[in-house]
Order: C-alpha cells, then sequence, then structure tokens
C-alpha cells in the first residue's frame, strides 16, 4: 500500500516539525530531558473506511530534550502510549479548533503524561515566524491577520453550531 511505505518518510517529517516547534521553547525542552531515552507510541486506530489505516509513530526522548523516530521493533517497551481515534476526523478537528481534545486516550507514566500535555497545553507553532523568514516581516504580518480573521470565522461557525 503506498501509505505504507510513505509512512516513514512522513513520520520522519512530522517529527522534524515537532521539534522546531519544541525548540523554539526551551522550557519544553528542559522538560523533556528529565525523560531521556523514554519512548513514545502513537496510535491511530477506528479510521473511517474510506481512510488508509496509519502505523504507529514511536519516538525517543534525546539528551537534547527532542524527538527522533526510532523502528518499532527497537528493544524497549514504550514509556508512555497515546491512541487517537480517528473514527469521526472532522469532528476531531473542530474540536481541536476549539481547544479540546477528544478521542485521546493516554496509558503509562504518569509523570511523563503530565509533561506531554503540558507541550500540549503551551506549545504553539509560530507560522507567521517562519514565513517572516522567506518573505520578510510585513507580508508575513499580512498573511497572519488573513489567517486569524479565517480562524474566528470558523470558531464563530462552530459556535452556532449544536
Amino acid at each position: 500500500m503506498l501509505i505504507q511505505s510513505l509512512a516513514p518518510a512522513l513520520q520522519e517529517q512530522l517529527i522534524l516539525w515537532l521539534n522546531h516547534v519544541t525548540s523554539r521553547e526551551p522550557v519544553a525542552m528542559g522538560k523533556l530531558k528529565d525523560f531521556v531515552g523514554r519512548r513514545l507510541a502513537v496510535s491511530v486506530g477506528g479510521a473511517p473506511a474510506w481512510a488508509p489505516s496509519l502505523p504507529d509513530l514511536h519516538v525517543r526522548i534525546t539528551p537534547a530534550g527532542l524527538f527522533e523516530r526510532i523502528e518499532p521493533h527497537e528493544p524497549g517497551e514504550p514509556a508512555l502510549c497515546i491512541e487517537v481515534d480517528a473514527s469521526n476526523p472532522l469532528q476531531s478537528a473542530f474540536a481541536m479548533i476549539k481547544g479540546q481534545r477528544e478521542g485521546i486516550s493516554v496509558r503509562g507514566d504518569a509523570a511523563l503524561a503530565g509533561v506531554v500535555n503540558w507541550l500540549f497545553d503551551n506549545l504553539r507553532w509560530d507560522p507567521a515566524d517562519d514565513v517572516a523568514q522567506f518573505v520578510g516581516p510585513a507580508p508575513a504580518h499580512m498573511l497572519e491577520q488573513m489567517a486569524t480573521q479565517v480562524r474566528a470565522a470558523v470558531q464563530s461557525f462552530l459556535q452556532r453550531r449544536p
């Protein structure tokens, strides 16, 4: 299957992006350094029939307080398992926009789960800053304003939904 063959490369890109966001917050890296070598496994289940099944993502926390993708067959058990229910991806996306986490279950090391929860609550990607590196601050600011207006419109729409 195509998704199975592309999955490792896509997962590597996801980890690069996650590390990019994490590295901009030294406090996050410091919190992760307490768990160097610990593994996390993320699985997506319950996907609709039309969606391809996604392989589990296995990562290890590095001495720098970042993440590295590892193969699932590497020795050792995950300290934390995160399961994402993808049975209704649209509803999950709307919940994320509202700042809610629906359909996510976590089991394993409570301290590591607390740090991962902190990361979810506190890390934010600043796309305007990344865009500004390529096009300059003024165009990036304009794009950020447009994105803010679109987000506000979507949130307004979602608040009107029953």
